[in-house]
């Protein structure tokens, strides 16, 4: 899988809830170029919420080509994110691009590569970009460690330790919530 630096997105399904965060700092090498860039998309009246991690222009082109793929396929996200996912892997311009994405609705969480991946993360935990790790692993301690919170403070909480350790990841955060 592609590792991108260069920002945090977490998603969380809890108690029937679905949320995604992502940090606001864009890095153009070891430099931060801006602290509050919004890195998630809202779809389909907030049915389908995406975010993404590398290359501003490469997200926006996937983020494009998604679109494309929900109107082709009746807002069947699930079969849109393969869709995508063979069509950046195969197509000649898409495989250069370098950028991940998250797409989540109320059903599925879903984590789509250039390499042609597209995966459903066990405990209902996807994390993207070069705090991923660490988002991850705060969110998995408190979904089995404390359970009471809900999935915003999860993710809000995750994204907050991811960036108190990883140097492309701000405090700045975005958090969307993904309606049925």
């Amino acid at each position: 899988m592609t590792k991108i630096k260069s920002t945090t997105v977490v998603a969380i399904r809890h108690n029937g809830e679905v949320i995604i965060g992502a940090d606001g700092q864009a890095t153009l090498g070891n430099t931060i170029a801006k602290s509050s860039v919004k890195k998630l998309r809202v779809l389909q009246g907030g049915k389908i919420v995406t975010g993404f991690a590398g290359s501003t222009a490469d997200a926006f082109t996937l983020l494009d080509k998604f679109e494309e793929k929900l109107g082709a396929f009746g807002n069947n996200m699930k079969r849109s994110a393969v869709e995508l996912a063979k069509e950046w892997r195969t197509d000649r311009m898409l495989s250069k691009l370098e950028a991940m994405m998250i797409v989540a609705d109320m059903d599925d969480i879903l984590i789509i590569s250039g390499n042609g991946d597209v995966i459903e993360p066990d405990m209902g935990i996807a994390t993207i970009g070069s705090g991923s790790m660490y988002a991850q692993s705060a969110a998995r301690a408190m979904k089995q460690f404390a359970p009471h919170m809900t999935a915003e403070e999860m993710v809000r909480e995750s994204l907050n330790i991811a960036a108190d350790i990883c140097i492309y990841t701000n405090h700045n955060l975005v958090i969307e919530k993904v309606t049925g």
